[in-house]
């Protein structure tokens, strides 16, 4: 399905999406089995350097067993960072797209996101863009800011008209990666309610690692409709591989990766139901 296909319940029916970063087969079947337990819609989400790591070739592989799935499953770029890299990877065969220019200026985003609308519309590919400045945690969060620049609602609403993106990716006070101890992650809630009443399209969550599940559920019921979890779930597959490790002797994977799959499951698992999206595949 489309980003669009997968959204457009959510949106009417008031739950989010798990998009789910992964960069390996073993992660890939993890997340496919949990969602399909759960009876989840889900997103596929691969960040260029995700990409980068399982080759487009891999693309296949994902496209079958996205047709396979007995819930609604789509297939995202997650911050492509430029026109020419979303359409490689519309013609790689990704169902939705993510063009990220919300470090550039405010009529330059507009003008790029556009073109991506234009490209991507032709072929039925959904867009997301993003707008405002989600903060950086550590050194695998996106380039930016340490700072957040919070999203304003009347930029918003003036985005989305003048460039026809399909979702729109906020600032609220999420940071890319796992916060550090001395930082408190807090949300505004307050910001979300304003936006999603100026705009009437998916909104989407992303960096929502460590913050609290009273948040997450609050951002929900708010008018996020799409969630992006990736260090959450390979911080609870990598640390189980290093505790599976510690036996030296071993050394087939099937035998090492499935406790790790267990481990991202169960993380994933409570991220469904946070975001009120179990048993929502009945829906579509």
């Amino acid at each position: 399905m489309t980003g669009c296909d997968v959204l457009a319940v959510a949106h009417e029916h008031r739950f989010a999406v798990p998009a789910f970063n992964i960069s390996s087969y073993s992660m890939l079947r993890a997340v496919v089995d949990v969602c399909e337990e759960k009876r989840s819609p889900h997103i596929i989400a691969i960040h260029p350097d995700e990409l980068s790591h399982i080759r487009p070739a891999m693309l296949a592989s994902i496209i079958r067993i996205a047709h396979e799935s007995t819930v609604p499953t789509a297939i995202h770029l997650d911050h492509g960072a430029s026109y020419e890299q979303v359409l490689g990877a519309i013609q790689a065969g990704f169902t939705s797209v993510m063009i990220d220019k919300s470090l550039a200026p405010f009529e330059e985003n507009i003008e790029e996101t556009r073109r991506v609308v234009h490209a991507a519309h032709a072929v039925g590919i959904s867009v997301e863009a993003e707008l405002g400045t989600i903060g950086v945690s550590d050194q695998y969060g996106e380039t930016g800011t340490e700072e957040i620049l919070y999203t304003d609602p009347d930029d918003a609403a003036r985005f989305v008209e003048a460039t026809g993106t399909d979702s729109l990716a906020i600032a609220i006070g999420t940071r890319h990666g796992l916060y550090p101890t001395e930082v408190k992650p807090e949300l505004r809630l307050d910001l979300l309610e304003t936006i999603a009443g100026r705009v009437d399209i998916p909104l989407v969550l992303h960096g929502g690692s460590n913050n609290s599940d009273t948040e997450i559920a609050g951002a929900v019921r708010g008018g996020i409709n799409k969630i992006n979890i990736s260090s959450d779930i390979k911080a609870a597959y990598y640390l189980r591989m290093r505790e599976v490790l510690a036996d030296t002797h071993l050394r087939e994977p099937n035998v090492i990766e499935p406790p790790c799959q267990e481990a991202l499951m169960a993380c994933a698992a409570q991220k469904i139901d946070l975001f009120a999206s179990a048993g929502t595949a009945e829906l579509y």
